[in-house]
């Protein structure tokens, strides 16, 4: 348990208890217990059993727990307790039916979100963001431990890429027409959600790219998606739409770079070999 507290996993979990502790009490500590509660437990049982059906041993569900918090986090405190419990069930299904050969296709927690949102009655709050929560800084949780979790996955880059292309496309938009229509962004709770969503979803690693230039353009195509969804629709996923946009990329490029890494052998030798007589 020690080893797994100092892993990113480990430090994340950390992380979302202490932001639910610090909201509990603006939310309402009885809301926010049984949300979160019923989340963990159904998204945790259920791939407490799919994990000893593909891998013949008991495992902590580590990944389907911090899946659950997250969708718990996003959904209203006030919601049916059964609205984040299925959502994160259908979180943790869509990690296995959806995959690529070597990881998930979809960020399991953002997926399940925007699906969701037409099939339940449900609202978007952001609340783990801590949106509501005063004095201001009880909000530094957030942003040091997010900093410090993206710095050890090696994903700061991608995150101060995608706020700074976020906010450079809002701001252009205000300056070259109604600055009002796009005032909400730059406020509270779309600010805080903004930071919680690049520090904790952004940075998922197994659907996100490892190396900086692949962060750079998966940055650049998360912030000007969820822009255009914005600026469209206006629905209240509009970052979530985005980083499933970043993520079929990133699905693409790594199958690409599979299939190109397993050409046969035969056929780089006929490639490479001179022009016939």
């Amino acid at each position: 348990m020690l080893r797994f507290l100092k892993t990113p996993k480990g430090l994340l979990t950390i992380l979302l208890g202490l932001l639910t502790a610090i909201a509990a009490p603006v939310e309402g500590a009885r809301a926010v217990a049984l949300n979160m509660g019923s989340a963990v437990a159904a998204a945790g049982i259920m791939d407490l059993f799919i994990l000893r059906l593909r891998k013949h041993s008991w495992q902590f569900p580590s990944g389907a727990v911090l899946t659950a918090m997250i969708v718990a986090m996003v959904v209203g405190a006030q919601a049916h307790w059964y609205i984040p419990a299925a959502t994160a069930a259908v979180a943790v299904l869509s990690k296995y039916a959806l995959r690529t050969r070597s990881a998930n296709l979809f960020n399991p927690a953002a997926l399940a979100l925007v699906v969701m949102f037409y099939v339940l009655p449900m609202g978007q709050s952001w609340w783990g963001a801590l949106p509501e929560v005063s004095p201001i800084w009880l909000r530094v949780p957030l942003l040091v431990g997010g900093i410090y979790i993206a710095y050890r996955v090696n994903r700061l880059p991608m995150v101060l890429c995608f706020l700074g292309a976020y906010f450079t496309l809002f701001t252009v938009t205000a300056y070259m027409g109604d600055p009002r229509r796009v005032a909400e962004i730059f406020r509270s709770p779309d600010m805080d959600a903004v930071l919680y969503f690049a520090l904790i979803i952004l940075t998922d690693p197994p659907t996100s790219p490892a190396k900086y230039r692949g962060q750079w353009i998966y940055a650049i195509i998360v912030a000007a998606v969820s822009y255009a969804v914005f600026e469209a629709f206006g629905t209240a996923y509009f970052l979530l739409a985005g980083v499933l946009a970043g993520n079929v990329w990133e699905a693409w490029r790594r199958v690409h770079r599979q299939s190109r890494s397993h050409v046969p052998r035969s056929a780089v030798v006929v490639q490479s070999a001179g022009p016939g007589p």
